[in-house]
Parts: structure tokens; C-alpha cells; sequence
């Protein structure tokens, strides 16, 4: 089964192909730049690198969030399209599963984090299975980073990923102590042949793809729709 796998949920843009577990070719670039822009041509070149076409493919994945408000839009949106133009099926992936697969090596848990503003943070607890997946601890959410920090005293060693941790790594050692455990700067960005091996799993688990109305998991509204209905709700009008 060849695989599709495109990640523009955070400033990385990772895009992969794979044959069932084999990864056959990956692209990852880590600016700040408009993903909306170099997406296409990215997999356009891959897709041509391996004297493959769209044709070939058999499945395709995407993270699905939560991360970029705009970053997520862009890669739902694209694979929405491209599967469903050509009657793929389509899978997604929570976008903090794709980068807790970068902590399997580790013996404990796993917080992978993106900052969310205002001191909050997206993320969730993970811990790696015997078949090399991520099982949900607990529950994806956007909170303050110093109420998750409280609530993770109880886990006993948990290993912290993503670019973000470093602005609040000082507090984590503070809460944690020798309980908190850091990724090595390759493990703390999303590799987008994490997800195609994630989407391939479930798969083969449950051998259908998203709906129609399968949507992005943004955790929590954009900061402009969030004034937008504010203001509405105060009673003023744009």
C-alpha cells in the first residue's frame, strides 16, 4: 500500500511517501515559510524522484491538528482534495501523536507540546506500544502550562517533545524534577513518516477512511474568530 502522508500543522512541513512500513522518501524543512506555497511542488517533486504519480497511491494521511490554525487548514484542505478527487481514502492523525512517535524509545510517558499563546499549551499523554503506536493516556487538550504540569506530578517519568518546549523547559524541571526528561532537537520535530505509519495502523485496524464531514481538530478557535464572537456576544457589531 503506498501512502501519501503531509504534516503543515506546525511551522515543520514534513511530507512522505511510504510503501506499507517502508518509507520510501521524506521531505521535512523547518521555516517560516507559507506552507500554502511550497506544498504541491513538495510532493509534486517527491512524487517525481520515485517515478511515482498520484495514480499510485493508495492512501493518504494528514495531521489533522491541533497546532497552526492556518497550518492545519492548509493540509486538511489539500488532502481532503487530492483523496477525494481521486477516490483515496483519506486518514487523519492527531498532530501530537505524530510527534510523540519521536519518544518510542523512551520508558514512560510522553507530553508532546506546541505553544498555544498566553502561557498555554496544546497537548496530550501518550506512551508507546509493543507495536510501535501511541496510546492516548490522556486526553488532548489546550491548556495552561503550569495546570498540566501539576496534573502530570502523578505520571512518574515523562519525556517533553517539540520546538516549544525550551521556552518552558525552566518550569518543567521546576515542577517535575528528575521526573521530566527532554528530547534530543531531531526527536522534537513531527516526521511526516511517523504519520503515514500511524494512518497505516489504523488502516489496518479498521480498513475505512474519514467521512465527508471530517474536519480539522483545532482544540480551540483561531484568535480572530475567538474577538469575533467576543465581540458579538458583548453586543457589538463589526
Amino acid at each position: 500500500m503506498k501512502i501519501l502522508a503531509i504534516d503543515t500543522s506546525t511551522l515543520v512541513m514534513g511530507v512522505s511517501l511510504l510503501d506499507d512500513d517502508r518509507v520510501l522518501g521524506e521531505v521535512t524543512t523547518n521555516l517560516r515559510k507559507d506552507h500554502s506555497v511550497r506544498l504541491m511542488p513538495t510532493v509534486a517533486r517527491l512524487l517525481e524522484e520515485l517515478r511515482l504519480s498520484l495514480s499510485d497511491l493508495d492512501l493518504i494521511a494528514v495531521a489533522s491538528g491541533p497546532g497552526s490554525y492556518t497550518g492545519v487548514r492548509i493540509g486538511v484542505t489539500t488532502a481532503k482534495t487530492m483523496a477525494w478527487s481521486r477516490n483515496l481514502p483519506l486518514i487523519g492523525i492527531s498532530s501530537l501523536a505524530v510527534l510523540a512517535m519521536n519518544g518510542l524509545r523512551f520508558d514512560g510517558k510522553i507530553a508532546p507540546l506546541f505553544d498555544a499563546r498566553r502561557d498555554r499549551v496544546y497537548t496530550g499523554l501518550f506512551q508507546g506500544s509493543e507495536a510501535g503506536e501511541m496510546r492516548s493516556v490522556k486526553k488532548e487538550r489546550v491548556t495552561p502550562i503550569d495546570e498540566w504540569l501539576e496534573e502530570l506530578k502523578e505520571e512518574g517519568p515523562v519525556l517533553f517533545l517539540g520546538d516549544d518546549v525550551g521556552r518552558f523547559r525552566e518550569r518543567i524541571e521546576r515542577a517535575l524534577g528528575e521526573n521530566a526528561s527532554f528530547g534530543f532537537p531531531p526527536e522534537n520535530i513531527p516526521r511526516a513518516s511517523c504519520l503515514g505509519r500511524l494512518a497505516l495502523a489504523r488502516w489496518r485496524r479498521e480498513e475505512q477512511g474519514e467521512g465527508t464531514d471530517f474536519t480539522p481538530n483545532y482544540l480551540q478557535l483561531a484568535e480572530a474568530e475567538a474577538k469575533w464572537l467576543s465581540r458579538r456576544g458583548n453586543g457589538k457589531s463589526t
